[in-house]
């Protein structure tokens, strides 16, 4: 993650900080996520029946798209210079608006939506968060990702 001075990423509220690489979603990525999950509908895992739904194919599981979150923060939220650990800490709101098909490329769109110090070194910065699928209109999710940054 880019690194900067509090001040910095505090002129940043309410601005746009990046966007993330695009990462395509395979059917053998859909698949794992399905065995460590144990969610194997078959909108997800079976091509042939998938394919008779209003999908027309597989999708990628909503919180597989969820979990790419970090991938996609990797190269773009900004993190103080003096951060000794970050956490999850959790959403305000998530929504998954629209199916990730099989094979598609998503990516992040990431704004810094607030920022607090909670405790003396211990900051709260909250980033909205729009994936995008590639050629599509609607986005996969949108959230308000809450982390906490140690430094």
């Amino acid at each position: 993650m880019p690194l900067a001075s509090l001040e910095e990423i505090k002129g940043k509220l309410g601005s746009a900080i990046g966007v993330s690489s695009w990462i395509e979603v395979a059917q053998r990525d859909i698949d794992t996520f399905a065995a460590v999950t144990g969610d194997h509908q078959f909108i997800h895992v079976d091509p042939k029946a998938a394919s008779k739904t209003p999908f027309g194919g597989t999708i990628a599981h909503g919180f597989l798209t969820l979990s790419l979150l970090s991938q996609m923060a990797a190269g773009v939220m900004l993190l103080p210079e003096t951060t000794r650990m970050v956490v999850n800490y959790g959403f305000d709101k998530v929504r998954f608006l629209a199916p990730v098909r099989s094979g598609k490329r998503v990516r992040g769109h990431f704004t810094l939506a607030g920022i607090e110090e909670k405790r003396p070194g211990q900051w709260q910065l909250i980033h909205s968060v729009t994936v995008e699928i590639e050629g599509e209109d609607k986005p996969a999710l949108q959230a308000d990702w809450i982390g906490l940054i140690f430094t």
